[in-house]
């Protein structure tokens, strides 16, 4: 579903079936950007994804979502949602189900002529899992300036869902789990260009997720938690 449909017309039966209409309602207002549904493997975004090894559909509190076994599976769209953005927002839904420490499991990155997964710039979300307990790691580079949000004493139970997200307003790069602010830095970022987006992994196919990711939101705009479109996940 492109984000037209969410911004501009009618609220589809996609963004209901979410939970989103509050905040498509404001969406509709303030942000412009895309929305992808992890609810099928044959279409993200209108892109047909690659898949790597054997993702697979899960429940979730919203509907169907995407799972990944930790090892080798994953997707590849042949999209940066983010190219050409000034300033922004990524919201995500997600679920870390433990696993392996250094866990990437979304990545934009500038197509620069560099190999997948080394491109100077990129925009991550990643989590460092210790025991039965993870924290959020966000990073943004765009070739000069880089800076890493991570607060490793904030650390959340696994296995169950999360609204995480990261933005940046032109001066100022921040991180939230569940609308709470995890680190916020003063810093610079450029636009990044066109390229592509990995979900389960790191752009070289390594560092594999393990969970389950329901739906991510890009916004060409810096949105404070009231104004986040996805929902907040349940607690528990």
């Amino acid at each position: 579903m492109r984000r037209r449909d969410v911004v501009m017309g009618a609220v589809p039966t996609a963004a209901l079936s979410l939970g989103l209409l509050p905040g498509v309602a404001r969406a509709r207002r303030r942000a412009a950007g895309e929305l992808w549904v992890f609810d099928t493997l044959r279409s993200i975004g209108r892109r047909t994804p690659e898949l790597v090894g054997t993702p697979t559909l899960t429940g979730s509190p919203w509907g169907r979502a995407t799972v990944f076994d930790g090892v080798d599976d994953a997707l590849l769209i042949d999209r940066h949602p983010l190219a050409g953005a000034g300033t922004f927002t990524i919201e995500a839904l997600f679920r870390p189900d433990g696993g392996a420490f250094e866990q990437r499991w979304l990545h934009l990155e500038t197509e620069d002529g560099s190999a997948p997964g080394l491109s100077k710039t990129r925009i991550l979300f990643e989590i460092r899992v210790i025991d039965d307990r993870w924290y959020l790691d966000a990073f943004t580079t765009d070739g000069h300036a880089k800076q890493t949000l991570i607060v490793p004493a904030n650390r959340f139970p696994v296995g169950r869902w999360y609204h995480v997200a990261q933005s940046y307003d032109g001066t100022t790069y921040r991180s939230y789990v569940d609308g709470v602010v995890q680190l916020e830095v003063p810093v610079h970022f450029d636009p990044q260009g066109p390229g592509r987006a990995a979900i389960g992994m790191r752009m070289n196919r390594v560092n594999f997720f393990h969970g389950a990711v329901r739906a991510a939101f890009f916004a060409r705009s810096a949105l404070a938690p009231a104004d986040f479109v996805l929902p907040r996940a349940p607690a528990g």
